[in-house]
């Protein structure tokens, strides 16, 4: 498992560590001027970013299920600290999958564009879910970590 678990962990890094300088990043940005200076140009960078860092997450985690033999056991009723956590992370992971792939088209259809009412509170949403279950994805891979 020695470098899948490296690079997982530096690719986790990336994404939680982009997800909260944007949610901070977020909250400190109140003149709408400012958001409108700032997010055009840091958005496509920061997203190709987190792409790449989201792509090799999901490698490195489907290489690392499949290496340590736990494939076969996901799909199963076998009861386990390491399986249950691990099926809970996989769970969010696919929750946060879907609300990325919502907040990536809008922000690539709307960069430099004003956005409807459903469009910001989709984005802002998605943004917000996924910083919160970046969170608890981080809990649950401790935990697997932890009981492994």
């Amino acid at each position: 498992m020695g470098w899948a678990i490296h690079l997982h962990l530096v690719a986790a890094i990336a994404w939680i560590g982009g997800s909260i300088f944007m949610f901070v990043l977020g909250l400190s940005l109140f003149d709408k001027q400012k958001q409108q200076e700032v997010y055009p140009h840091i958005g496509p960078i920061f997203g190709y970013f987190e792409l790449v860092s989201l792509i090799l997450l999901l490698a490195t985690g489907i290489y690392m299920i499949i290496d340590n033999g736990l494939i076969h056991y996901l799909f199963t009723d076998i009861d386990s600290e390491v399986l249950n956590a691990l099926r809970k992370k996989l769970w969010i992971v696919a929750v946060l999958l879907v609300l990325t792939v919502i907040h990536f088209t809008i922000a690539l259809r709307t960069n430099s564009k004003e956005r409807t009412q459903i469009q910001n509170f989709l984005s802002r949403g998605s943004s917000l879910l996924i910083f919160l279950l970046n969170l608890w994805v981080l809990h649950y891979a401790i935990m697997v970590r932890h009981a492994l």
